[in-house]
Formats: C-alpha cells, structure tokens, sequence
C-alpha cells in the first residue's frame, strides 16, 4: 500500500494544493521526516539535493505557520541567492492553500524594497548575510520565530556563513522547533546540529527511486589539452537536454562559454561577477531551455536545483570527493536518469583517482586505464606503519 501525504498528517487542503502541481505520493525523505516534523519534533535529515528534502520541511513549515501571525513565525536559511529564490517559489506553490505569505531576504537586491516586501510575510526564506543586515538595521524581528529550518548547512559552513547563522540563532526564539537539512552530519556540521536542537529525530535518504549511487552513470574521460574542448563538445552534442558544466574559475566560465557558442552549442555563463538580475536571467533561460548548456562555477552553482538536468560535466575536476557529489548530485534527481563525466588531464589523473576512489567509483576510474594514485604511507607508531589512500 503507498502512502498518501493526508496518512502522513497533512491536511486535505495542502494535499489538494500539492496534486495540483502532479505531486501525488511522498518521496522517501518526506516519507520519513513527516510525522516527526508535523509533530513539532526537532529534526536531523541527511539528505542530498534532488531527494524532495524542500517538500519534507516545507509542508511542516506551512501545516504549523499561524496565518493570524502579525509577525514571521517560521524562517528558512539557505546559502546562495538562487537556492532562496527556488525554496521560496516552492513554498509558495502551497502555502496559499493555508493563506500564508512567503517572503523573501538575498543579497543583491535594495534593502529598503526587500524589508517592505518582508511586511506581512508569515514565512522568511533567507540568505544569512542579508538577513543579520536586516534584523540589525530593524527592519526584520525574529521575536516571533517558532520553527526555523537550516537548509543544505555543509554548504553555508563552506561558504563561511556559520557567524552570521550563530548571530540568527541566538536571536531565535529558544522554544521552537528547528530542522536541519545537510548532505552531510559530520564535523562541523555535527557540531552546530547537535547544539540547534534538542533530542532530535534523525533521518538520512538517498535521491528518491535511486539506488546506492543514483540513477547516474559516471564516466571518467581522459583528454589532452589540445583535444579538451573538442571531447566536451562531442559530450554535449550526444546529449540532447540540459546540460551543466562545471568550470574552476569566472573567467573560465566566460571563456568557455564562448567557445562553445563558436563551435555551435547554445550556452550562457553564471558565476559571482554577474549581477543578481543576469543571473536570474541565465538561469532562466537555461531551465526554459532556451539554452542547452549552463556553463557554472561552484560558487554559482550552489543551491540550483533543477530536475531537468540529464548530464553534469566536470571541465575541471573538482578539489574533493565532497564537490564531486555536489555537483553531481545536480542530475539524477526525482528518479529520473543521469550522467556526471568528467575531463581529466594527464596531469590530473592521480588526483582524479582519489576523488573517485572517496566518491566509491574507484572500479570505474581504473576502467579507463588512467594513473591512479599511489597509496600514502601513515605511521601508526614508531614500531611500524601501515598504508591507506
């Protein structure tokens, strides 16, 4: 018997908001989350992106947000200005069903028209700096708080914002209810989970109708310099649909956008140099697929969450396992099928090896015949050692 979002404790008139839009069965994660969210309990979910993790604490957010609220009951911070704009647009698809307002507070737009749009809002979707920006200056109170959610936390921490979350925190109400969506629970992001909530349930779920590794081939593609463009245009043009690539740097990413453009592939750049509206506007034309080809740094990257995504390229190999999965996990999402290469130089390989080997494709890359990595040797005492990757 498949479970229904009403037998999971949401009302009939945010499930009836919800099949508007042909969401008609809850994914894994929100499968788990639900009850205990719906609840009032604390939550911890490991969770990757495309896992449905917006809906899991979306629908508590909205099921338990008083419309008759004169001030914002619920706050949700994200990391980048993208991932706000999309949680919000979420949100809002059905939180009109319980008559609540979803406001939004990013960088990059004027402070004094965002706080007026903020009037009236029942929920907040927030970046960290814009929102500390506006509760100093007065213009945003955080009195009125009761469930605050943490979302994709590994990434603000990376991106430094874990100063600006402890200055929101501690404005925060200490009587409320706080979830925490992270891909990882490890380290830090351990630390700051543990010390946001109080006797948490946890959960973690994989993309849904995915298996250990997603519904994602992955392809390690040796390449030259001469012949790297020539071997990421061929990639692209035997994949009909959307298609991101990952490059290291902002001027890399103009660079090679317009290559690809020369050589006949419709792409757009996006990274930190644009403008809040230019990026919009890239973004937009790329999931109207008016562009086939989203040329990305990781910066700008963070926080997009598209379904449609059937191939993710890495031109440059990313630093870690961890940015590996980030970047990857932008395809393969809600079931559907995916495919993450990636380009690697001969210089590269023994590198690229132990990303792989982190990220559990250790067969795959040594498929390729490529140079892998030489174990390091780690002293456990002075009486021998033993070695690891």
């Amino acid at each position: 018997m498949e479970l229904s979002f009403q037998s999971l404790g949401v009302s009939a008139a945010v499930e009836q908001a919800l099949a508007a839009r042909g969401i008609l069965e809850p994914f894994r994660i929100q499968t788990l989350v639900l009850p205990d969210a719906l609840a009032g309990l604390d939550i911890l979910a490991k969770a990757p992106t495309g896992s449905g993790k917006t809906i899991a604490f979306g629908l508590p957010v909205v099921e338990r947000t008083d419309a008759s609220a004169k001030a914002p009951s619920a706050l949700v911070l994200v990391p980048t200005r993208e991932l706000a704009l999309q949680v919000a647009d979420e949100l809002s698809k059905f939180a009109g069903a319980k008559h609540l307002k979803v406001g939004l507070a990013y960088g990059g737009a004027p402070v004094g028209a965002q706080a007026k749009r903020l009037q009236g809002a029942h929920i907040v979707v927030a970046t960290p700096g814009r929102l500390q920006d506006l509760v100093e200056r007065r213009l945003v109170s955080l009195d009125g708080i009761r469930i605050l959610v943490l979302d994709e936390a590994d990434r603000m921490l990376d991106m430094g914002f874990r100063p600006q979350v402890e200055r929101i925190v501690r404005r925060v109400p200490n009587d409320r209810q706080t979830m925490l969506f992270s891909a990882t629970l490890d380290g830090e992001v351990g630390e700051l989970a543990h010390a946001y909530t109080t006797d948490p349930s946890q959960f973690e779920a994989r993309r849904d109708g995915a298996d250990e590794d997603g519904d994602v081939e992955h392809q390690f593609v040796p390449v030259t310099p001469d012949g790297k463009l020539d071997t990421l245009v061929e990639l692209l043009e035997a994949e009909p649909g959307l298609s991101l690539v990952f490059v290291r740097t902002k001027r890399g990413a103009d660079r090679l956008a317009d290559k690809l453009k020369r050589r006949g592939i419709s792409a757009v750049a996006m990274h930190g140099d644009l403008g809040q509206s230019q990026r919009e506007r890239a973004l937009e034309r790329f999931r109207t697929g008016k562009v086939t080809t989203l040329v990305a740094t990781d910066v700008a990257a963070r926080g997009l969450d598209l379904e449609a995504i059937e191939h993710v390229i890495n031109f440059d190999p990313p630093e870690d396992d961890k940015g590996y999965v980030h970047r990857v996990g932008r395809t393969g999402r809600a079931g559907r099928a995916g495919r993450g290469s990636t380009l690697v130089l001969p210089e590269q390989q023994a590198d690229v090896s132990r990303v792989a080997m982190l990220a559990g494709h250790r067969e795959t890359f040594e498929s390729t015949g490529m140079r892998t990595a030489r174990p390091k040797l780690v002293y456990t005492s002075r009486r021998g050692r033993r070695s690891r990757w």
